[in-house]
């Protein structure tokens, strides 16, 4: 359920509906580890003065960054987090596996391939984990300053967590069931509007293609919400990992290598996936999904 970050992590110091501007100043004192870092846009693009659909107005991201986000959907930002945090959340998972914390409302995932063999104990067994915001040490990756002054540039101030995950991609099983397909974000979301809309997702460790990094589909946040339906794979599909029904194969993809602490923040229309994990270790990212305290739900009756 939507968690509103311009209260969450301060309510005993600051009341209900203070700036996200105001997040940042104090929760420095509540998640101490690690500065800020430098950040950078991945990738180029000619700058062309015009009207921003997809960022708001402030003076955080450069102009390039601002255009290349309209063109291609995402923004690749390096070494944003940083390890002391990431350690703090993956033995916060760990302890999680171990059923050391009890977490309501927590969803936790197995991999089908998993699933479908003898069971394996801890964190092995343990594909991903949803809806963590009644984890405070989980919920801190959330409300991060260095995460949220880059969310409010594409959400505006009043911020709410909506929707938040820490993915542990298994080593695949050679079923390729660790892959996820193609798919819109959107597609999972009953609010709107999607400008309004960014998911945050952090690497726990080195991202590359052997261990399935995100592969996204650059510009295809400017199209619609497409039809999407569970991939008629043969080795099975993960629950909930519905597919795009009917995209353009040939289309351009990138595949989005990520050093640990490395950000992408990208748009809910963008056409995104992962492939599968061929090494022999786990793959963690962490991340959550925002949106601004102005958008509103929607009715999803006959919607897929």
């Amino acid at each position: 359920y939507p968690v509103c970050v311009s209260s969450r992590c301060i309510q005993s110091v600051y009341p209900v509906g203070v700036s996200s501007r105001c997040i940042r100043r104090c929760i420095r004192s509540v998640y101490p580890v690690g500065k800020l870092s430098p950040t950078s846009a991945e990738g180029t693009s000619t700058f062309s003065p015009g009207t921003f659909r997809y960022t708001v107005d402030n003076s955080y991201l450069t102009p390039e960054q601002r255009q290349f986000y309209e063109e291609n959907g995402f923004l690749h930002i390096k070494k944003l987090v940083s390890d002391g945090h990431l350690e703090i959340f993956r033995e916060e998972f760990e302890r999680i596996c171990r059923k050391e914390v009890v977490v309501p409302g927590l969803t936790v995932m197995r991999d089908v391939g998993i699933a479908k063999t003898e069971y394996v104990p801890g964190q092995q067994a343990v594909s991903k984990i949803q809806d963590f915001q009644n984890n405070e040490i989980l919920f801190g990756y959330c409300c991060l300053p260095e995460i949220l002054q880059y969310v409010e540039c594409f959400t505006g101030p009043d911020i709410m967590a909506m929707h938040t995950m820490l993915i542990n991609k298994p080593p695949d099983s050679g079923m390729k069931t660790s892959r996820h397909p193609f798919h819109q974000d959107l597609h999972y979301f009953p609010f709107r509007p999607a400008e309004h809309i960014v998911c945050s997702w952090t690497a726990m460790e080195r991202v590359h293609r052997d261990n399935g990094c995100l592969v996204v589909l650059p510009g295809t946040h400017v199209g619609s919400l497409r039809p999407h339906v569970y991939p008629d794979w043969p080795g099975g599909v993960n629950k909930m990992y519905h597919g795009i029904h009917g995209y353009d194969p040939s289309h351009s993809r990138l595949h989005l290598e990520m050093d640990k602490g490395d950000t992408v923040f990208f748009h809910p229309l963008l056409i995104h996936g992962s492939g599968s994990n061929v090494t022999s270790g786990f793959r963690k990212a962490i991340s959550c999904h925002y949106a601004s305290a102005d958008c509103y739900y929607i009715d999803v009756k006959n919607t897929s």
